[in-house]
């Protein structure tokens, strides 16, 4: 087993900061080669300090807070205007990043694009469903319009 420092989120391991103890081969082979972790030593543990320092600074703080976000995010749809084609389709697709921005234009919290999760690839005109995760237990779904523009 190899202990390792998470330096980005793994779905189903862990966050960035969080020290974790892996298989060899999963470290050796996945992991670390990605950048998505590095190698646990005392030194290390300073570079986990200042992530979760980081990580502190940005994330929503309390269980109310994040519902507070939700319940605004979830009355407040947000539109998109992108250059389309004549059938409706989009020149690329809209990214979490848009949705983030989009969201902060419309009078809303700022958001980190990574919590942004897009079930599909938004590639069409119209009204779309995306996820935002806020907080470990609360999630919000946000309706994301996208008109032509631009």
């Amino acid at each position: 087993m190899s202990k390792l420092i998470l330096t980005h989120e793994v779905s189903g391991l862990g966050t960035a900061g969080d020290v974790v103890e892996v298989k060899d081969g999963y470290a050796r082979n996945y992991l670390v080669p990605r950048g998505l972790a590095t190698r646990w030593t005392k030194g290390g543990q300073k570079q986990v300090d200042q992530i979760q320092a980081a990580r502190k600074s940005r994330a929503i703080a309390t269980i109310e807070e994040a519902r507070d976000v939700r319940d605004r995010l979830q009355a407040n749809p947000v539109t998109i205007a992108v250059r389309s084609g004549e059938n409706g389709r989009l020149f690329g697709a809209v990214t979490t990043a848009d949705i983030a921005e989009a969201v902060k234009a419309a009078g809303g919290p700022q958001l980190d694009r990574r919590k942004i999760e897009v079930p599909t690839p938004i590639k069409a005109l119209g009204e779309h469903k995306v996820n935002v995760r806020l907080h470990e237990d609360v999630q919000a779904s946000l309706e994301v319009t996208v008109v032509p523009g631009k």
